[in-house]
């Protein structure tokens, strides 16, 4: 039986699906990740669920969203 860890992250400056399909591609690229759900609020912080095998380093979520353009909250 495999068990999942859902991370929450609230990332700043997103606002449209462009922006979310950049974050999502950057978190879904981390190894162990298996979804990520973004819930996007044009103009606001958006609240972003990643499903991975294992928790994950808060340091390297970090850096994929900055990779992607944006920042945590």
């Amino acid at each position: 039986m495999s068990t999942t860890t859902q991370t929450e992250i609230t990332v700043a400056g997103m606002t449209c699906g462009h922006c979310t399909a950049a974050v999502s591609s950057e978190l879904s690229a981390l190894p162990g990740v298996v979804a990520v759900a973004v819930d996007l609020h044009p103009g606001e912080d958006s609240p972003v669920t990643i499903t991975s095998e294992a928790p994950l380093d808060p340091a390297v979520v970090a850096d994929a969203v900055a990779e992607a353009g944006y920042s945590l909250r």
